[in-house]
């Protein structure tokens, strides 16, 4: 039975030929039609073009076409897929250089930080009006989302809209591919747990037919060329004891302790690119840009199909297509899924597919010490999504003041000053804000000689009144 695939800011070059050329494999979807939709027409044609070519060289029986009305691409669907980046290439530019002024050295900047808070609040807007637009034209499509901020997005979708969604993402499965290579085992010999919040996602266990196989994995990462591969990685599975997804430049800004001296910087993200380089995930988004302005790299596309990837969203939509189940990790709303994480909180847990859609697992309680890493980004993203949907100025700043790399490295000053400025920068993409901003707190001067205040003390603080008097006499 044909089906209708809206995929929502397919001028993605990258995400959106991926997932197409994916799904063009998925034999259920014989006959269905694919709807490209974003902004510009010129785009959404290179990819109709790449994605025409594939379908008449292989005899597919596909049909697609661009569209830049998104209320025309949703109309009926049956899947949505979402791969958009609001603002673009130049609001990923100024996420990393006016934090930059302050000294705060983001590798990646998508997710988590002063560019990961206000990238989710200039993207909430969208996705909400995305969702509502579902539950009016496409009620019960699912929508797979892989778009960043990933945690701040999925809290704010929980709590704006019932559509059923999930978050996708690609650390566990990239992660156990680097893991294989650890400890010398085929990845497909490897049964594992993986459980946390996206980007800090841990491999709860590692094991080869009931062989646990962490004690390989610790005694490797002691041997130089291991622990240089991931230094951060490493070094936080010394200190913590289990193996955590995403690059270590992207999980160093989830952290306090790496980026914020030029000493710890020198120690464990001197490796350009997504191994810690200041500005490697934009940089790299940069160059992409830039070479496709240059040349449509897609009309040198061969047409042939390449093999499927490791993203899950094809293999989700063909395991509800056929009723054959196929796991993977995603994420969703906490429902008690990690019990001491707070619910309402974005986790990423084991997911099944099947022809009734997507059942989230329940895992119980994570180690003690990891669940309080979790939760110093956490608070980032449930704040961050609370501002986005109020439009309070003054919880942007407050999800940027709790990150634990800019507390690490700002006082609240600078923070305040930094936002504000983050704020004019990002007028047009902020409508929920009504053209508000943070309070601009000047700093107090004090002239010298200036004594504090006599107040009056309540009395159920005599005894601290009494310590005080005793110290002074």
């Amino acid at each position: 039975m044909s089906k209708k695939i809206a995929i929502i800011g397919a001028g993605s070059i990258v995400f959106s030929t991926t997932l197409i050329n994916d799904l063009l494999q998925v034999k259920p979807l014989e006959g269905s039609t694919l709807v490209l939709m974003g902004p510009t027409m010129e785009k959404l044609e290179r990819v109709q073009y790449y994605t025409q070519k594939i379908i008449d060289k292989n005899g597919l029986d596909f049909k697609v076409y661009p569209t830049t009305d998104r209320r025309e691409a949703l109309d009926g669907a049956d899947y949505v897929l979402a791969v958009f980046q609001i603002a673009g290439i130049e609001g990923y530019r100024l996420d990393h250089e006016i934090p930059l002024k302050y000294g705060i050295k983001q590798c990646i900047g998508q997710c988590v930080g002063p560019g990961g808070v206000m990238r989710a609040l200039r993207t909430v807007p969208v996705m909400v009006g995305l969702l509502k637009d579902m539950e009016e034209l496409c009620p019960d499509a699912l929508l797979l989302n892989y778009v960043n901020p990933m945690a701040s997005l999925s809290i704010a979708m929980g709590k704006a809209s019932s559509i059923d969604f999930i978050g996708l993402c690609h650390g566990v499965q990239t992660t156990l591919d680097l893991i294989a290579g650890f400890v010398g085992v085929k990845k497909e010999e490897i049964d594992f747990l993986a459980a946390g919040i996206n980007h800090m996602t841990w491999f709860l266990k590692l094991e080869k037919g009931g062989e646990d196989l962490y004690p390989i994995l610790k005694e490797n990462i002691e041997k130089p060329e291991f622990y240089l591969a991931e230094k951060v990685r490493c070094e936080v599975m010394r200190q913590f004891g289990y193996f955590m997804t995403e690059s270590s430049g992207h999980l160093s800004d989830y952290l306090s302790w790496f980026r914020k001296t030029d000493a710890a910087m020198d120690l464990y993200c001197d490796q350009p690119g997504f191994g810690g380089e200041t500005g490697g995930g934009y940089n790299a988004m940069n160059i992409i840009a830039n070479k496709y302005l240059d040349k449509d790299f897609l009309t040198l596309e061969s047409g042939d199909l390449e093999p499927r990837s490791k993203e899950y969203c094809s293999y989700i939509i063909e395991a509800i297509e056929t009723g054959v189940p196929f796991q993977f990790s995603g994420n969703v709303v906490n429902k008690g899924n990690i019990s001491n994480l707070q619910d309402g909180c974005c986790v990423e847990v084991p997911v099944y597919a099947d022809k009734f859609g997507v059942h989230p697992l329940s895992i119980g309680a994570l180690p003690s010490q990891l669940a309080a890493l979790n939760n110093t980004n956490i608070a980032v993203q449930m704040l961050a999504a609370e501002a986005a949907l109020t439009g309070d100025p003054e919880l942007a700043v407050a999800a940027i003041a709790v990150d634990p790399y800019t507390s690490a490295v700002l006082t609240l000053k600078e923070i305040r000053d930094m936002t504000i400025e983050l704020f004019d920068a990002y007028t047009d993409f902020l409508p929920q804000f009504e053209g508000r901003k943070p309070k601009d707190y000047p700093t107090v001067f004090i002239p010298e000689g200036t004594k504090p205040a006599d107040t009056p003390l309540d009395p159920a603080l005599s005894i601290v009144h009494r310590f005080g008097k005793l110290i002074e006499g």
